[in-house]
C-alpha cells in the first residue's frame, strides 16, 4: 500500500520534514516514490510552513494512497488559510 506520510530532514534540534509519497513497508527516511512539498514547524511568521503540491496531492489519493493523520491535518490547514 502507498501512503503519503511525513519523512524528517534538518539538523538536530532544527526539524524540517518532506511530505512523500512511499510504500507503506519502506523505513520513513528510505526510498519514496515522489515528494510533494515540506512542512517547517519552526518557520517565522515571514517564512513559509507547508508547501504542498496539491495536483499531485489528489492524483495520489485517487490511485488509492492514504495520507497519515498529520498529513491530512497539514492538508486541511493549507486549504483554510488559502
Amino acid at each position: 500500500m502507498v501512503t503519503i506520510r511525513l519523512a524528517r530532514r534538518g539538523a538536530n534540534k532544527r526539524p524540517f520534514y518532506s511530505i512523500i509519497v512511499a510504500d507503506r513497508r519502506r523505513a520513513p527516511n528510505g526510498a519514496n516514490v515522489e515528494q510533494l512539498g515540506f512542512y517547517n514547524p519552526l518557520a517565522t511568521p515571514t517564512e513559509e510552513r507547508v508547501r504542498i503540491d496539491m495536483d499531485r496531492y489528489q492524483y495520489w489519493l485517487s490511485k488509492g494512497a492514504k495520507a497519515s493523520d498529520r498529513v491530512a491535518t497539514l492538508v486541511e490547514q493549507s486549504k483554510a488559510s488559502s
